[in-house]
């Protein structure tokens, strides 16, 4: 009952005065799964396809040919071709990252790589991490990333769905957060004889990762069962408590645990029942949304309401460090929302998930 009625009460809470300032369009279509987005300093995009092509976008209009040189993927379940996250000295070393799956459907892995972007090829290209085990499922691959000021990555993997008591053990890469220095290499861990560069534990398949750089808490979400998606703060050597503790249940209707909270494992900040399925997830901080300012803006794939495809954007106000309600930014474009970005100008940038994807700007007039 506790999980109803703190979903009930963390409601989207719609403001029709200020949506109706909002305006959407679509940048460009002919993108086939898309599923994350980076904004080069020149004014271009790159676009990640789970098929395995990374693509540039350039003054609105979609690049023909891809960008060669990148790693051949498994494409198969929830893999593929997954992140893009540009080095923070990006202007000067030209680094690109990407997250894909290798392998075959029974025997694969998360990787992560980076190579030199060099007019529309990366270069030298490498992979730098390989998590492990290997696992014989094509999902829960969580595959985002983000940068820490010192450089260092944070990597969200998931628990590849069959695995998922393997979150509780630090010496398994399974449903963790691992840290790792930017050439891959993966920085020591807080837990004992963990699996290298394990950070946090407790996770069922992240999907984002962001730090605020004003306040710089790191925020993640991941995917519940059936119910159960949470926003987390996440701090190092913590247990976030999958599948011990979860406010969902299985995909059949059993328990998954008879427990919502345990001790000595995290209670999220926010957790969603019925399941919303969020699938990005960005900070705002930028000039044209002002009001928003230090806001979380978490993509959906689902409604919440209703267990079908209907994706949306939605605004989680955060206020002091605590969630003061919700609303939804955008819904009516009959489609997955997979990726959003805050481009340069404040503007925000989404991907939905399709075999005929597109790129939609969110602005204000």
């Amino acid at each position: 009952m506790r999980q109803w009625i703190f979903a009930l009460l963390a409601a989207a809470m719609l403001s029709p005065a200020s949506l109706a300032q909002l305006r959407h369009e679509t940048v460009t279509g002919g993108l086939e799964f898309p599923w994350s987005l980076a904004f080069l300093p020149d004014g271009r995009m790159l676009v990640t396809e789970k098929p395995g092509r990374l693509r540039l976008v350039e003054d609105g209009v979609l690049r023909a040919e891809p960008v060669s040189g990148v790693p051949e993927v498994l494409f198969s379940g929830q893999g593929g071709l997954l992140d893009v996250v540009l080095h923070p000295d990006f202007a000067s070393n030209h680094l690109v990252y990407l997250t894909w799956s290798e392998g075959s459907s029974r025997d694969n892995t998360l990787r992560l790589g980076r190579g030199r972007l060099e007019g529309d090829a990366l270069v030298d290209f490498e992979a730098i991490f390989t998590a492990q085990p290997r696992r014989d499922t094509d999902v829960h691959y969580g595959a985002r990333l983000a940068f820490l000021p010192d450089n260092s990555i944070l990597l969200g993997i998931g628990d590849g769905f069959d695995y998922r008591e393997e979150a509780q053990r630090a010496a398994s890469h399974f449903g963790s957060y691992v840290h790792l220095r930017e050439d891959g290499s993966p920085v020591d861990s807080p837990f004992p004889d963990a699996a290298p560069g394990v950070y946090t534990i407790g996770h069922r398949n992240p999907q984002a990762i962001v730090r605020d750089p004003v306040s710089g808490i790191v925020y993640s979400n991941e995917h519940g069962p059936r119910g159960g998606d949470e926003i987390n703060i996440l701090v190092e050597g913590r247990n976030y408590g999958w599948p011990v503790a979860t406010y969902g249940v299985d995909y059949t209707g059993a328990l998954v645990s008879p427990y919502s909270s345990y001790p000595g494992m995290e209670e999220p900040l926010l957790y969603w029942v019925p399941s919303i399925a969020p699938s990005s997830m960005t900070i705002y901080r930028g000039a044209m949304f002002p009001d928003w300012d230090g806001d979380l803006l978490v993509t959906a794939l689902i409604h919440g309401d209703a267990e079908v495809a209907s994706g949306h954007l939605r605004r989680v106000d955060l206020e002091a460090g605590a969630v003061a309600g919700q609303e939804i930014l955008l819904g009516d474009v009959g489609a997955r929302m997979r990726n959003v970005a805050v481009a340069p100008d404040g503007s925000l940038y989404l991907l939905t998930d399709e075999a005929e994807g597109r790129l939609i700007r969110l602005y204000r007039d």
